[in-house]
């Protein structure tokens, strides 16, 4: 890599947190990035697990096998929510551009290294793969791997730790998978959303409250808005067909806020048709605070939803 290249990746990092409208990687159906990790760029999301409340061994030594069993030589126990993801990077980068990448991102001020080690140095990516991480599709040549143990301190000053392990396979695939865990609870739990039950949801009440979107103050939708799932919907179901209805109570006058509503509607409209769906399957209303109840809500604040209503 040229000096050029380097200096290239130092600053994608502040560019994707500052403009995350602008990151080049995709996110799976239902799958969102963790709020402490910058999303190599060209990358995807293939996995992603949430568990509450585990007891965690995070790694900050070497591995060695003992009785049958790998053994780090040095480890810490921390109990909290533990979120996997795994990043499937594209074939035009390596795993010493993506390790690179990370590295950047580590050396930030909220970031302290624990342990790292790289090559043979890390041993055998069959412990790091099968007995540390219990994910086969980590296992590669010794050579081509990475490992990274860090804290995060977050904005309410609590630490975060996290381990990340980069491999490159013998087909030249890479990957960066992540494990974090957040003692005390995670702030932000990943949303994981199975696009067949909100289609079945969808068939059974012939309307649901569309979840993860939020718009900006011109009433656009926010660019962290999860369309992936809506998308995946949409493509799993060809015949389907629906209304978006977008709701918004306040204290403007009815005309200003049925407008409102309708600029809403109309914006997640002209997203999901860049992203490919046809127009024809898709049409925009806004009802303003004119349906202030809704069945769907279970509690939740209905103020400002959209739903999405079977034609």
């Amino acid at each position: 890599m040229n000096k050029n290249s380097i200096d290239a990746y130092k600053i994608i990092p502040l560019l994707l947190l500052i403009l995350s409208a602008a990151t080049a990687h995709a996110q799976s159906p239902g799958f969102r990035d963790h709020s402490l990790i910058t999303a190599f760029p060209d990358s995807e999301i293939i996995e992603m697990s949430f568990e509450e409340d585990t007891n965690y061994r995070i790694v900050l030594g070497g591995l060695s096998r003992s009785g049958g069993a790998v053994i780090p030589d040095d480890s810490r126990r921390v109990r909290g929510d533990l979120t996997r993801i795994n990043y499937e990077i594209s074939l035009e980068f390596s795993g010493d551009e993506v390790y690179e990448f990370y590295n950047e991102m580590i050396s930030g001020e909220a970031y302290s290294e624990l342990f790292r080690c790289s090559g043979r140095a890390c041993g055998s990516s069959n412990y790091w793969a099968n007995d540390i991480f219990k994910n086969r599709i980590l296992y590669g040549p010794e050579r081509n791997q990475h490992f990274v143990a860090f804290s995060v301190q977050t904005e309410n000053e609590l630490e975060v730790l996290a381990s990340l392990y980069i491999i490159t396979r013998g087909n030249r695939r890479v990957y960066a998978y992540f494990e974090i865990i957040e003692e005390g609870g995670s702030a932000n739990p990943p949303t994981i959303i199975d696009t067949q039950e909100l289609a079945e949801s969808l068939a059974q009440r012939g309307s649901i409250i569309i979840p993860n979107i939020s718009f900006d103050a011109a009433d656009r939708l926010n660019p962290d808005s999860e369309l992936a799932t809506l998308v995946s919907l949409f493509a799993s179901n060809p015949e389907l067909r629906v209304y978006l209805v977008a709701h918004l109570q306040g204290e403007q006058g009815l005309e200003s806020l049925l407008g409102r509503s309708r600029n809403r509607a109309a914006s997640l409209r002209r997203a999901l048709i860049s992203a490919g769906i046809d127009p024809s399957r898709v049409d925009a209303q806004g009802i303003g605070p004119l349906s202030p109840l809704s069945a769907l809500c279970e509690g939740d604040d209905c103020a400002e939803r959209v739903e999405m209503v079977l034609q």
